[in-house]
């Protein structure tokens, strides 16, 4: 699978520190653990004096250019520096690098309060909106002025000294606990594995499943194979191992990882680090004048309140659960009929798929053969090109953090527009799941320059098995759409101010609309004609299969629908009653009353791993997903209306939504595209939510 770069210490560590170079892309190679502290030390304490030095300067009558880009310029040095430590360790996570990155966090907290509590810099923000300048202000540059007054606000300005200096502490400790749930998680994941040295046990796996955990084994210097916990692992158990008792084992070995349950329990337990970011996340809100986090967090969002939020997760429930009950009854049914009366967590799955095969004769595994990686790419490109006028090539010689890692350019009328990286395959020492993020933003420099955008897109796909390329299931396809979604959301924007650049100053409950948007081409007729092809023939997906894997694009999506509900609900909940006197747990159980159809054992401890909202930005945020698919499937609908390659309706979206970025409320934005608000019809059609729809 090939070894990080990080990981293999290539070169010596020279007097010049590669993070306080300049550089167009990062040098990931020559970046070493001891560069890190050193470099944003240096930084920090550069910034701090360039602020004194701008403060005194701009005096009582700042301008755009002495104070805003300004500090967009200590900014972006500062994330040329961290974006890529902190991107290493997520993809190439080592005990040198995490303990470098860990002795980081405290700094940059502080620093980032400190500015958001400088009562000179507010005033001078303050000032600037009232200058004679501002009246000239394009939207983008009233929006930036906006945001920062509002985010003094939420980083304590107007809070006495004292509450200032807790405020300070709160955010310091949030943020080392937010790392140490990923670390612990990341760890629990690695911890497990199952040594299996007789074919027979793994009767029911796929040849290309086999492969991957041959080659586990083999890294580990053992005959057989390897079972771990990284998902294309553990999906393939959960969906096709015939043997009960293994699916069980993986299933508890995953379900409890980092908790006080199962094999590993008590080693890596996330529990104590939930409460303690419960508690802390309260304070703060309570310290800012917020009744609870929740509502602290929809300062920043799309949604005007509470139950505004619960209701609309509420109502979508109402109307799922019925589907989701038929679902389950369906495939009880099925699996009593096939010897298994009783259904639990770890037989969904398996018999799902196998329910999917008998009803539709299509399987994940056999659509696999027809999405080589290359031709997927390929499609997508192709699709993005003739939607938004694009186009896309590789680049090649470029350094990098795994041999596997591509560099792709976008170009426009041949002029250069922005690069992205893609790492698409799980491997050990990389964080689970899939992510964009910016490393670094398109904006107009102080010397006039345009700096243009650069994307890291991070998948865990099956890797290639020897001497084929790697081949996606049809899941694994959406899921890379859906990251290019945000990925041009952030390389395709025309704003050149780093504050609504690109994803920056994007509600969070509209971020996932462009990522969300994108996954409709991966079922439309047109856009799969694009993307597949048989890897060994080249053959186009065969119509009758084609069309059996559109008949089945629903299948259990009611329980599907009432999953992500129980998270989002969840989510919104733990955080909107924190202090109720209900555990962690119990807030989930309750949840479940509601809307769940089928309860996992007592012994799931499926919070401990819920990274989005315990270390990543989605706390009472989750909703984002579902809030944001209303908006997605209802913008799509127009594509439906007018042709779904359509390049006019392409434009309209690229002009209206991907390239104004964070310059305009969503809202406004998704009305100049759709000509109204949104409606939720659009998403209960998409999903086969409606009446009749039932199958």
């Amino acid at each position: 699978m090939g070894q990080c770069f990080f990981c293999q210490g290539i070169q010596t560590v020279t007097a010049n520190n590669p993070l306080l170079q300049s550089h167009d892309l990062p040098p990931f190679s020559q970046i070493r653990a001891e560069h890190v502290l050193p470099a944003i030390e240096a930084i920090l304490a550069d910034n701090r004096k360039a602020i004194a030095e701008i403060l005194e300067k701009q005096g009582k009558a700042p301008t755009w250019a002495g104070l805003v880009l300004a500090i967009d310029e200590l900014n972006d040095r500062l994330g040329a520096a961290w974006s890529p430590v902190s991107h290493l360790n997520a993809v190439c996570n080592s005990a040198e690098l995490r303990e470098a990155y860990e002795s980081c966090l405290p700094a940059l907290s502080a620093y980032s309060t400190e500015l958001g509590q400088n009562r000179a810099l507010f005033d001078a923000y303050q000032a600037l909106i009232n200058s004679p300048e501002a009246a000239g202000f394009d939207v983008a540059q009233k929006t930036i002025l906006e945001h920062a007054l509002r985010d003094f606000r939420l980083s304590g300005i107007d809070l006495p000294a004292d509450k200032q200096q807790r405020y300070a502490e709160v955010q310091s400790k949030l943020s080392e606990l937010g790392s140490r749930f990923s670390n612990q998680l990341l760890d629990a994941t690695q911890a497990w594995t199952k040594h299996v040295t007789d074919e027979a046990a793994l009767a029911g796996l796929t040849d290309s499943a086999k492969a991957q955990m041959a080659a586990a084994a083999q890294a580990k210097g053992l005959e057989g194979w390897l079972i771990t916990l990284e998902f294309p692992s553990y999906y393939a158990v959960m969906t096709y191992a015939s043997d009960r008792a293994l699916r069980e084992e993986v299933y508890a070995a995953y379900c409890t990882r980092a908790s006080d349950q199962g094999p590993n329990a008590g080693q890596f337990d996330n529990g104590p680090v939930m409460q303690q970011i419960l508690d802390l996340r309260q304070e703060l809100a309570e310290l800012l004048g917020y009744k609870n986090y929740a509502e602290l967090s929809l300062a920043t969002k799309m949604a005007e309140s509470s139950d505004q939020v619960l209701s609309f997760l509420r109502d979508l429930a109402k109307r799922s659960k019925p589907f989701a009950a038929q679902d389950l009854e369906q495939l009880k049914a099925y699996a009593a009929e096939q010897g298994c009366p009783e259904l639990a967590s770890w037989d969904a799955g398996y018999f799902g798929e196998k329910l999917r095969e008998q009803r539709y004769s299509v399987s994940q595994e056999a659509l696999r053969a027809y999405f080589p990686i290359d031709k997927v790419l390929g499609g997508l490109f192709s699709i993005v090109q003739r939607l938004y006028g694009i186009e896309i090539a590789e680049l090649k010689g470029f350094d990098s953090w795994h041999p596997d890692v591509r560099l792709f350019e976008i170009k426009e009328n041949g002029q250069h527009v922005g690069r992205f990286f893609f790492d698409l395959y799980a491997r050990a020492n990389k964080r689970g799941g899939a992510w964009m993020d910016g490393a670094r933003d398109r904006r107009r420099t102080a010397g006039g320059e345009l700096q243009s955008p650069v994307a890291n897109l991070v998948c865990n796909f099956t890797p290639a098995a020897p001497g084929k390329p790697a081949l996606l299931t049809h899941d694994e396809v959406t899921t890379l759409f859906h990251e290019f979604g945000h990925g041009l959301h952030h390389l395709l924007t025309r704003i050149e101010h780093a504050g609504v650049s690109g994803i920056n100053g994007v509600a969070w409950d509209a971020v996932e609309l462009p990522s969300q948007f994108m996954e409709n081409w991966c079922w439309e007729p047109e856009g799969l004609a694009l993307i597949s092809g048989h890897y060994e023939t080249g053959a186009a997906l065969p119509q009758d299969l084609l069309d059996k894997m559109l008949a089945a694009k629903n299948f259990q999506s009611g329980m599907m629908m009432v999953r992500q509900l129980e998270f989002s609900l969840f989510d919104f909940e733990l955080h909107a009653s924190h202090g109720d006197g209900r555990s962690v747990l119990q807030v989930l159980e309750g949840v479940r009353d509601e809307v769940s159809v089928m309860r996992p054992p007592a012994y799931n401890r499926f919070p401990n791993s819920f990274a989005h909202i315990f270390a990543g930005g989605y706390a009472a945020g989750y909703y984002s997903y579902k809030w944001a698919e209303v908006l997605s499937a209802d913008a799509f609908s127009r594509f439906e209306e007018e042709g779904v390659l359509n390049a006019e309706t392409g434009r309209a979206f690229r002009e209206a939504i991907l390239a104004r970025g964070g310059s305009r409320e969503p809202m406004v934005l998704f009305v100049d595209f759709r000509g109204r608000e949104p409606s939720i019809d659009a998403l209960l059609r998409h999903s086969g939510l409606t009446e009749g729809a039932a199958a």
